[in-house]
């Protein structure tokens, strides 16, 4: 084994091999004898691809430049749904709902062009409609969202709920004759409370008898579905955790006051998560085997498992896999399907025999092998903060050619998840590998607010964030630092979004840091307040307090007016597209860090949005967000990788 400095080891894990023939895969869509699931990939623009398989065999059903995405509440989800030998679905381009045959062809349009998108559409069989969410734009004014129902017969939209600010999970019972959705209103983000209704449908297709059956302003509901019987279950924090209710006939209620879900019982009571934050639609966690028995996801100190939930006994018995981190579980018969992966084992979609318990991998996010001698695995900390434990995964340095000097100690990269509610999980994590196996230690931050550690833990970050989480991220390293695993003078941050916000305010407030880069991050809270779109522009209410009245707390908290404490180098990396965190949060940054004589680079975007989606542009982020950190800190790296032009950086 050769003596290298950390981060100047040559790796086979580089931007090529990170992005190369790598799809996301969405979770199955069971048809009647097909299974469907949608393919992002980058290697074609992120061009969102149905694929359906039947016989071994893997088609796709979309040709370019058809795309499917919708863009309500800008991060979409539940874009596709299969109804016997039909598609239909939303495409990127021009929002419009589309159908196409399953065996393939040219799709053609249902909705009209113009200014509504679409989104978690289910059908409506016997009115000859489909029930979905509709949001419509209009030049100068906020978007307005609602329940509708698009005509297959000739495509018109007629609305039958409207007035909350926000709708999701519109669920029609099995025979037709029931329908629930979820509402939430500014302030509230889906996440913070929610009202679960209820209501009949009339022949005419109409609504009657609304009434809100569970939720409030405190209470979050995720993921409402009827049974095959049709009993309707749904998700719930109630008792300070996310777990899994049955509605009864009582309890349901009329009007929009005070709490609803007095008749539900919770199938299982316990300290774990069975919901996720609803930032796109779609999001599931269990799905029916049959009446009596539930598949789901639980979640516990940010590992996942797959398991039989029993309805009648609330008994819970695990389903051996070798997967950490587990989603989108459905059913098709007596077959289970879901996406798994671990940190050795690119993402894959697995179907697993209910009665055998036999399972076959039906694609991977990769066919390229993956060599486990250079891949760390994480090591689940908990290390103390100013309130309480706060957690993280570790990853050490490995490579199986290389090690570091004796008396060196290997840098520290920080990564910090977007949101800020959601969280990092234990999945493969390509972007991680690339650093591990170049002899870096990760530290990749659950900070006060992340979710799968229950609402009390969320709710620690409201009106904190840009103290709670930087706090966390900077206790991490201290922790680490005071078991000698780390070099405290060579420790960067990371992050995208949200999570580039805490990247910017970390590097701004403390000086734990010797350098960052920020993915599409957010540099001034106001800007963001007065200028992202409706899903998020309430969002700060709850993370810093409510704008304009808390001007003076979000300029406290703005890093990009307080440049003059800022004094370590910086990447930016922006879309140009992105209607997220406008480009020019990241460009004022620059402009004053520039002038203040700060190492600085900017790498913007041309066609990207708020994330990356295409190949070239992804791993230009890799290796020059790698590139920047070798010229702060002083090494060689092994690649030969594309120069980044660095503002202010003395002559080496």
């Amino acid at each position: 084994m050769k003596v290298s400095p950390y981060g100047a080891w040559r790796s086979p894990i580089t931007s090529q091999f990170v992005i190369s023939s790598v799809v996301s895969i969405g979770g199955a869509i069971p048809g009647d004898d097909i299974l469907f699931w949608i393919e992002g990939r980058p290697e074609e623009g992120g061009r969102q691809v149905i694929v359906a398989y039947r016989n071994g065999d893997a088609i796709d059903v979309l040709a370019p430049p058809f795309t499917t995405r919708t863009r309500v509440h800008e991060y979409g989800g539940r874009n596709v749904l299969v109804d016997a030998q039909r598609i239909y679905f939303s495409n990127f381009a021009d929002q419009r709902i589309y159908v196409v045959d399953v065996e393939g062809g040219e799709p053609q349009p249902v909705t009209a062009e113009g200014p509504l998108r679409y989104a978690d559409t289910v059908m409506d069989k016997p009115r000859d409609r489909l029930i979905c969410v509709c949001e419509a734009h209009a030049d100068g004014r906020e978007a307005r969202n609602y329940i509708a129902a698009v005509d297959l017969s000739g495509g018109h939209v007629e609305s039958l709920a409207e007035g909350h600010d926000f709708y999701a999970n519109p669920r029609l019972s099995p025979d037709g004759s029931k329908l629930v959705f979820l509402t939430w209103d500014h302030p509230n983000m889906p996440w913070d409370g929610t009202r679960l209704w209820l209501a009949d449908v009339r022949d005419d297709g109409s609504l009657a008898n609304l009434k809100l059956i569970a939720g409030g302003d405190t209470e979050s509901i995720f993921q409402p579905e009827w049974s095959p019987a049709g009993e309707l279950f749904f998700v719930s924090d109630r008792s300070g955790w996310w777990n899994i209710y049955q509605q009864g006939e009582e309890g349901a209620q009329g009007g929009d006051g005070a709490q609803g879900g007095h008749g539900a019982r919770c199938v299982r009571e316990e300290s774990a998560e069975y919901g996720r934050p609803q930032w796109s639609f779609g999001a599931r966690t269990y799905a029916f085997l049959n009446d009596e028995t539930i598949v789901c996801v639980k979640q516990r100190d940010g590992e996942e498992s797959l398991g039989r939930l029993t309805v009648a006994s609330g008994e819970f018995e695990t389903i051996d896999t070798p997967y950490a981190q587990l989603s989108a579980p459905s059913v098709r018969g007596d077959k289970l399907y879901f996406v798994g992966s671990q940190p050795t084992r690119f993402a894959e979609l697995v179907e697993l025999d209910a009665v055998t318990g036999e399972s076959r991998v039906l694609r991977r996010s990769s066919d390229k092998a993956l060599d486990e001698r250079y891949l760390s695995v994480p090591e689940a900390i908990r290390f103390p903060t100013t309130v309480g434990d706060a957690h993280a995964f570790f990853y050490r340095p490995k490579n199986p050619e290389f090690e570091g000097p004796k008396d060196e100690r290997p840098p520290l990269l920080v990564t910090t998840h977007g949101g800020p509610t959601g969280a990092t999980g234990i999945g493969y994590n390509a972007r991680i590998q690339y650093y591990t196996s170049r002899g870096w230690a990760v530290l990749d931050v659950n900070y006060r607010g992340s979710t799968g550690y229950g609402r009390a833990y969320r709710d620690l970050l409201r009106n904190q964030w840009g103290i709670a989480d930087v706090e966390d991220c900077v206790a991490g390293i201290a922790f680490l630092e005071g078991r000698d695993l780390i070099d405290p003078k060579r420790v960067a941050i990371r992050g995208g979004s949200a999570g580039g916000y805490t990247t910017l305010a970390a590097l701004t407030f403390t000086d734990a840091f010797a350098a960052g880069a920020s993915h599409y991050g957010i540099g001034d809270l106001a800007a963001l307040a007065r200028d992202t779109h409706k899903f998020e522009s309430r969002y700060l209410d709850g993370m810093i307090g409510p704008y304009p009245e808390a001007k003076s707390t979000y300029d406290a908290r703005s890093p990009i007016y307080h440049v003059d404490e800022l004094s370590c180098p910086v990447i930016f990396f922006q879309g140009l597209e992105d209607k997220v965190v406008p480009p020019s949060q990241a460009e004022t940054m620059v402009a004053a860090l520039r002038e203040k004589g700060i190492p600085v680079a900017y790498v913007p975007f041309e066609g990207e949005q708020h994330g990356f989606r295409k190949a070239e542009n992804i791993m230009r982020a890799i290796d020059g967000e790698y590139f920047f950190f070798a010229r702060i800190f002083g090494f060689a790296p092994a690649d030969d990788l594309e120069p980044v032009p660095i503002d202010n950086l003395p002559a080496s």
